[in-house]
């Protein structure tokens, strides 16, 4: 039995080399700068470097805890990433069920292309259309707004239309990106099923409540789980973008705050310590998420 599993060991053997290019990046990019994180317990400076910075504990925590921009920051994070789980990801479903339900298979192709298109903008020139667009002065929206006699809105430097155009924006440009993978376990359940329910009277909705649905459950399930832990991350291309001075008070996310920080006020070892606290809060929300799955009946990603 020994010399059989080291005969197969040895014929696998080319096929671990495939792999190694992969662990040698994980190592050096994921593993290797996590020795970096001491930072966040020194008060670190360029001159002293990594090693010879003093230690400091837990202050920086102490410090960045007991700052009101950190937790302005952190509720803008949560409630923007709950505004997108709760209409960007039940909508990613519905659209994904809607094309497939296209009978037309040329029509469905370009429907999908269509939809695909927008995932490969760059945020920063999305948010380039939307500054021209709902310009103040010379902005098509605005102009519509005049013509029917309202005063012009600066949508982009107001606090109460960040979020909408927030949604919406994002909404726009990941949807039909998002459906990939519900069509492609839609396309993976068994025709026997449909037919079987044609033969017993089921209309289109019917057999999207019946079969296609509870068919793909478990990807959703599992989509959910990887989409829990980003609830601390929006996402700092399309909000870099989008902050400015007027609407910083409801823009300004973990991330964004970070980035002040860090490059704007050279507080590393802070900012490593936000980081710390938000990989641990983040694996803590992946694990729950997967147990809740389970639970309630889903499939986990363990």
């Amino acid at each position: 039995m020994q010399r059989l599993s080291a005969v197969r060991w040895k014929g696998l053997l080319p096929l671990y080399f495939f792999l190694l290019p992969g662990v040698v990046l994980i190592i050096l990019f994921n593993y290797i700068p996590m020795l970096g994180l001491q930072i966040a317990f020194k008060d670190y400076n360029f001159r002293d470097g990594i090693w010879g910075s003093p230690w400091v504990g837990l202050q920086n925590f102490k410090e960045f805890t007991a700052s009101a921009d950190f937790w302005r920051a952190t509720g803008n994070t949560f409630l923007l990433t709950m505004l997108r789980l709760l209409f960007i990801f039940p909508t990613t479903i519905i659209v994904a069920l809607l094309i497939n339900e296209v009978r037309s298979f040329r029509f469905k192709r370009f429907v999908q292309s269509l939809s695909y298109l927008p995932h490969f903008i760059s945020w920063i020139v999305v948010v380039g259309f939307l500054d021209a667009f709902l310009s103040i002065d010379s902005g098509g929206a605005n102009s519509l707004l005049r013509s029917l006699g309202f005063e012009p809105i600066a949508f982009m430097g107001s606090e109460t239309w960040f979020r909408p155009i927030f949604v919406l924006s994002s909404m726009w440009k990941e949807v039909g990106w998002g459906t990939i993978l519900y069509l492609a376990a839609i396309s993976g359940i068994n025709p026997v099923f449909y037919e079987a329910a044609v033969m017993d009277g089921a209309g289109r909705f019917a057999q999207m409540r019946y079969i296609t649905i509870p068919c793909i459950v478990p990807i959703i399930s599992i989509v959910l789980i990887l989409t829990v832990p980003g609830l601390l991350s929006v996402g700092i291309d399309q909000i870099y973008a989008m902050i400015n001075p007027a609407n910083i008070g409801v823009a300004e996310v973990i991330d964004t705050y970070v980035l002040r920080l860090g490059i704007g006020q050279a507080q590393y070892s802070m900012t490593a310590a936000i980081g710390l606290v938000m990989s641990v809060m983040s694996a803590i929300l992946l694990i729950l998420s997967n147990m809740l799955s389970k639970r309630i009946g889903g499939d986990g990603i363990w």
